[in-house]
């Protein structure tokens, strides 16, 4: 038997927040790309994310039976916004400058196709997701 010790909350190594540049257009007062800050959440923060992301829908001919199924464009988009510590996305002024209201809304507005596409990767690598969104999304439908 190993020992039961190594998997103490206490001794478990903390996963660590990430600086990120997600795109070179914000800057600094030194005229440098700004990092933003990243963390990877547990697997219950995501877990809700993901149920607030699935609904249930009605089997065709199927009186009574249901489907479920996960909206991941709008569950990235949150699983982003969630993650990401700085710049603070739920912050009003923030919002208001884009016209937009809420985190992840925002997160897409402020972020090119691409930036927001590498910024997704990102968030993923960080969570340990090494999967691609094909595998995920054959994942859920098993």
């Amino acid at each position: 038997m190993g020992e039961l010790s190594c998997f103490l909350s206490q001794n478990a190594l903390k996963v660590e927040n990430e600086k990120y540049v997600a795109s070179s257009r914000f800057l600094g007062s030194n005229k440098k790309p700004v990092e933003w800050e990243v963390r990877a959440i547990s697997s219950a923060e995501d877990e809700a994310l993901r149920k607030e992301c699935t609904k249930r829908t009605p089997v065709p001919g199927k009186k009574g039976q249901y489907t479920q199924e996960t909206d991941y464009n709008k569950y990235l988009g949150k699983l982003a916004a969630r993650c990401t510590v700085y710049p603070n996305l739920d912050d009003k002024e923030l919002q208001d400058s884009y016209h937009v209201m809420g985190a992840d809304i925002l997160l897409k507005t402020m972020l090119t196709a691409g930036e927001y596409a590498g910024y997704i990767e990102k968030i993923q690598q960080i969570n340990g997701f090494d999967a691609s969104m094909e595998e995920l999304e054959e994942e859920a439908k098993n």
